[in-house]
């Protein structure tokens, strides 16, 4: 048997917002130049992890690549 759908009237929208909440003063988007120029995160895979246990060890591996590739760059270009 299928149960009977529910005859409670659903409670409207309605202004959930705290009084000690101002926001009508905000500006939209203020903040979103910030936001966007966050953290990269990179996973590293399992097999690596002993290579590279920590962000400290990826960092210095990357900064000792990047001229090679920088290098690379100018002779194709």
């Amino acid at each position: 048997m299928k149960k009977k759908a529910s005859r409670r009237k659903r409670r409207g929208d309605y202004d959930t917002l705290r009084p000690e909440y101002d926001f009508s003063a905000g500006v939209r988007g203020v903040t979103a130049g910030r936001y966007a120029q966050g953290t990269n995160v990179v996973v590293v895979d399992p097999d690596v992890l002993d290579v590279f246990p920590d962000g400290k060890s990826v960092n210095e591996a990357l900064r000792a690549l990047a001229p090679v590739i920088r290098h690379g760059r100018r002779r194709s270009a």
